[in-house]
């Protein structure tokens, strides 16, 4: 962490200049022709091909964002200087080394560093960004792709009808626990639905079987909320390659949610990932890269700390030991997330596509592609792909769940959005968002603290690997707002909008030296100081 002294001089001494380069050329003589007499005449000399002008330094003003609140500013330099107080770091670098999502070169764009030296969750690398060069297939295969990133491989098209496999009217029918929905014989290909329960009240197991989709009708429910300390409920079991899809012929916001104490177990494999989508993308040209929003997504809910407890609970602690603190989980109601098992166990999502999700309840109420409250460290998420949310990409509120592949791609909102104490750890990670303009002031990760910036459980985060691609008008592609610890390792920023920066960082209290977001450490507010930069690429205010 840097210090406040450190932080003064490198914040006096961060101004930089542009090189300038001379253009050279040469003559060249004319060679005599055939014939007895020879006329030597001079030829004009050519215009030399000018050398094309270095880029110039990035300024603090175009390579950050200032945002004044409660009339704390972190002013561009500032944050700039925080930046580059940090080791192999590259604040000018251009977006022609990206293609698409995929490095250009296989040569790292900076010096990487070693992400497993801050916790053994990380796996070891020597590249920057998720992806090892233009020849990585690590999210090929279980990813569908479209214009917001192309994944390359065996992957289908987003806008694709899912691989669901031949319908039989012999052996397509609907497991124990499932209800026959029918058949959409007018229309191609055709398939038989099996419709889940509303409220899932004992174990249930989705099998693939060709021709069979399954479907949700509602908000439908696993297991019941067994609170904070309750017992174990029920598991819901999705094999690999199985098919999802909300039911559009019906109003309700259709979902999928997990309670406290119940378990989620979909373990797909890179050949045969597990598809939720909508009941469009099931028919060809059902859907386009333009839709979104046409479901509500998936909610799972745990007993891991949350700092922002609802009234007449909590307060919590550092250690997040309350057993009261609870919060009721957005986009739906009355349902809680929180306890004081850090641990606790969600179940498992594993080579997952979560297609056209998203709905805004209302302002600031929203369903996302993957919403986490209070989920553990027990719960295993990796090998997701959120695409085309109408909202975020991925939301956590609290929890201390950790991520590893996951790829969100055409969010109308933000990529990675945490908050409300949230304390883990993420690696491989892809934000693309929509090349048709996603929503204004959104960002590829938003990392936020509501406004209540010393609460405890402190949020704190570690992300490593990751390829931001910022393609909305926002004031950056990274916002951390206000009293969060952060470490960003071994990363690619790439803005491509001028007037876009790359790092918006915010304090809403304090003042001088003791801003909370860059303050100095102080254990007794759980604070480790200003955000960390190692060995991050930026490209940044369309460079």
């Amino acid at each position: 962490m840097a210090s406040i002294k450190r932080f003064g001089l490198i914040l006096m001494t961060s101004s930089a200049c542009a090189a300038l380069a001379a253009c050279g050329g040469a003559d060249s003589v004319a060679s005599p022709g055939a014939g007895s007499v020879v006329i030597v005449q001079p030829a004009p000399t050519p215009t030399p091909s000018p050398t094309p002008a270095p880029t110039a330094a990035i300024t603090a003003a175009d390579f950050a964002k200032e945002t004044t609140v409660n009339g704390v500013t972190i002013t561009a330099a500032e944050q700039f200087a925080i930046v580059n107080a940090g080791s192999n770091n590259n604040v000018n670098g251009t977006g022609g080394a990206l293609n698409g999502i995929y490095p250009t070169s296989s040569t790292s764009l900076t010096t990487a560093s070693d992400p497993s030296t801050l916790n053994s969750f990380f796996t070891s690398t020597n590249y920057v960004g998720a992806l090892n060069g233009p020849s990585d297939t690590a999210f090929q295969g279980w990813t569908c792709n479209s214009t917001s990133a192309e994944f390359g491989g065996s992957g289908a098209r987003c806008t694709a009808v899912p691989s669901i496999g031949t319908y039989s009217a012999s052996t397509s029918t609907c497991p124990t626990g499932t209800t026959d929905d029918g058949t959409n014989s007018s229309s191609s290909p055709t398939l038989r639905f099996c419709r889940l329960p509303q409220n899932i009240t004992s174990d249930l197991t989705l099998p693939k079987i060709a021709g069979v989709v399954y479907r949700l009708r509602g908000q439908t429910e696993v297991g019941a909320d067994l609170g904070s300390t309750g017992g174990t409920g029920v598991t819901l079991t999705i094999a690999p390659g199985v098919v999802i899809a909300a039911d559009s012929t019906e109003a309700t916001n259709d979902l999928l949610l997990v309670n406290r104490g119940s378990k989620i177990s979909a373990v797909g494999t890179r050949d045969a990932p597990i598809v939720f989508t909508s009941q469009q993308n099931l028919v060809s040209n059902g859907v386009s890269d333009a839709t979104q929003g046409q479901w509500g997504g998936i909610i799972l809910l745990g007993r891991a700390p949350t700092a922002v407890c609802a009234t007449g609970t909590g307060p919590n602690n550092a250690a997040g030991t309350s057993t009261t603190c609870q919060l009721a989980i957005e986009g739906v109601t009355g349902r809680f997330y929180g306890g004081a098992n850090q641990a606790d166990s969600s179940g498992q999502m594993s080579y997952v596509q979560i297609r056209y999700s998203g709905i805004a309840i209302s302002d600031g109420n929203e369903l996302q592609g993957l919403t986490l409250g209070g989920t553990g460290s027990g719960t295993v998420l990796d090998h997701i792909q959120s695409h085309n949310s109408a909202d975020d990409g991925i939301e956590i509120f609290g929890g201390t769940s950790n991520l590893k592949y996951i790829a969100i791609t055409g969010a109308d909102d933000d990529g990675f959005d945490i908050d409300n104490g949230y304390r883990g750890f993420m690696q491989f990670m892809i934000a693309a968002q929509r090349t048709l303009g996603a929503t204004a002031d959104s960002f590829s990760t938003e990392i936020d603290s509501n406004n209540a910036e010393d609460l405890l459980p402190r949020t704190f985060g570690r992300y490593a690997n990751f390829t931001f691609v910022q393609t909305a008008n926002a004031p950056a592609a990274i916002r951390l707002r206000g009293g969060a610890d952060m470490t960003f390792i071994n990363g690619i920023v790439k803005s491509t909008q001028s007037g876009v920066a790359c790092v918006n960082l915010i304090a809403g209290a304090g003042s001088g030296a003791d801003r909370t977001t860059i303050r100095a450490a102080n254990a007794d507010l759980q604070d480790q100081g200003p955000p960390v930069f190692t060995s991050v690429y930026f490209s940044c205010n369309g460079r």
